[in-house]
């Protein structure tokens, strides 16, 4: 629900920055590229290359930039200048085929915490309940969101990189979808289906338009703030009206706020310690433990909802 809601404060990349603007930067790679890229020397880089790099589509040009970023980087840090950025990214030092390890790392933890939580949350609740099959197939769209995160951090790349931004979109859409069957669809579920309609259409129509007319940073961002924003007030509203009848309802509102809370992090945009880890990996690792308070509630929610479904017994 919420846990990937938080995905559109993802810093954008941008299309050039300091340190790739650098002539001296530029220099390096097509001098490199110039000199190892290119017949017996490009044959001999091809036959060394480990495996795990060949089967992650590192290239030469691309190993050519990496050597180079540190070549600049060395160069400013020598001038007593601050570290710059490169193709809209801090340096980082990659290990093996990870290009981000931390935030690579945070992403498969994230993926690992809500798998655990899903499979104790079937096991804890019956199938019965109502919210049971919305619930999964919400974790199901997380699941795939931190996958393709988990993937995207360990090589950028111009599928990686829309499949990220494309997934978490469709976990904030779904996000809405499971707030309004939960708060209105279980006893008016033709407006659940209404919705669902709508969000499809937002989904296809948003996805259309990065796809084939631009790939916009700032409207992808500025969509997604909407969408997490309208999440936000609406659990919080619900929470404050059941607050009197759920005991457990300061969990939501606990999730709601921790993971808009934490997403700040990712204003501290610092470079990276031990060229490691910085302020993006510092905010998903963040939002590992949350899984388990929103799993929490989503079983104590599936088992009220379950034991007050009987004739005549409002569901709140």
């Amino acid at each position: 629900m919420f846990l990937a809601a938080a995905v559109f404060l993802l810093s954008a990349p941008a299309s050039a920055s300091q340190g790739d603007k650098e002539p001296v930067y530029r220099d390096c790679v097509k001098q490199c590229v110039r000199t190892n890229c290119t017949g017996a020397r490009l044959r001999g880089f091809q036959s060394s290359q480990p495996p795990y790099m060949a089967l992650t589509g590192w290239t030469c040009r691309d190993d050519c930039r990496y050597q180079c970023m540190w070549t600049t980087v060395g160069l400013y840090q020598a001038e007593g200048y601050s570290v710059p950025q490169f193709h809209g990214k801090w340096p980082f030092a990659r290990f093996l085929c990870f290009e981000e390890p931390a935030s690579a790392l945070a992403s498969l933890l994230n993926g690992l915490a809500c798998l655990l939580m899903l499979l104790r949350y079937r096991s804890a609740v019956p199938r019965q309940s109502p919210m049971y099959h919305t619930i999964t197939a919400f974790s199901l769209v997380s699941l795939n969101a931190w996958f393709w995160s988990t993937v995207f951090h360990t090589r950028d790349t111009y599928l990686t990189e829309k499949m990220d931004y494309f997934c978490a979109s469709a976990v904030i859409l779904y996000s809405i979808y499971l707030c309004c069957v939960r708060t209105l669809g279980l006893r008016r579920p033709a407006i659940s289906s209404m919705v669902g309609v709508l969000l499809i259409l937002a989904f296809t129509s948003h996805v259309s338009y990065l796809t084939f007319v631009s790939f916009d940073y700032g409207y992808n961002m500025a969509a997604n703030a909407t969408i997490g924003m309208i999440n936000l007030l609406w659990w919080l509203c619900w929470c404050w009206l059941n607050r009197r009848i759920l005991p457990y309802w300061w969990k939501c509102g606990m999730v709601v706020l921790l993971l808009h809370g934490l997403a700040l992090l990712e204003l501290l945009d610092f470079p990276p310690l031990f060229w490691v880890l910085d302020a993006h990996a510092v905010w998903h690792l963040s939002t590992v433990p949350v899984h388990f308070l929103f799993y929490s509630f989503l079983i104590d929610d599936s088992l009220h909802l379950l034991n007050t479904e009987k004739p005549g017994v409002k569901l709140d």
